[in-house]
């Protein structure tokens, strides 16, 4: 299935991105029957978040459950690439990549417009590969 991302969830991800730079922001993307329902903004707690990201576990559990109240599966997992143009997952992107069947969002905000990529990811495998996403208005 083709991940169906709503316009203003796209808005919230690029704000969050644009809010944190240059440190990288995380979050995760909730919704139902592969359409985005819900974004959840995450802090980033690692220790150089100019290069990596790790969520505020606190906030990751809380972002689960709350999904879960709702009915929600886990759609995607975003970050931001301040630094990059033309986003692609990192070494580090693909060793932590836990959740197979989510996709993950990576925004570039070097370019003169920021870039939203999407990729499945396998960490079992080392393997990622781009893959198409909608948007809805």
């Amino acid at each position: 299935m083709i991940l169906q991302l709503r316009r203003e969830h796209l808005d919230l991800i690029v704000a969050h991105a644009r809010e944190t730079a240059p440190a990288e922001c995380c979050g995760l993307v909730g919704g139902v029957n592969d359409s985005t329902t819900t974004v959840y903004r995450l802090r980033n707690v690692t220790p150089d978040p100019h290069v990596a990201y790790e969520a505020a576990p606190e906030e990751l559990f809380k972002a689960q459950r709350q999904m879960r109240d709702r009915g929600e599966v886990l759609l995607a997992i975003y970050h931001s690439h301040p630094r990059s143009a033309e986003p692609s997952p990192s070494e580090t992107d693909v060793r932590l990549a836990y959740y197979p069947l989510a996709a993950y969002l990576i925004v570039g905000l070097a370019g003169e417009q920021p870039v939203v990529k999407a990729f499945k990811i396998s960490e079992r495998e080392q393997h990622w590969q781009q893959v198409e996403y909608v948007i809805l208005d």
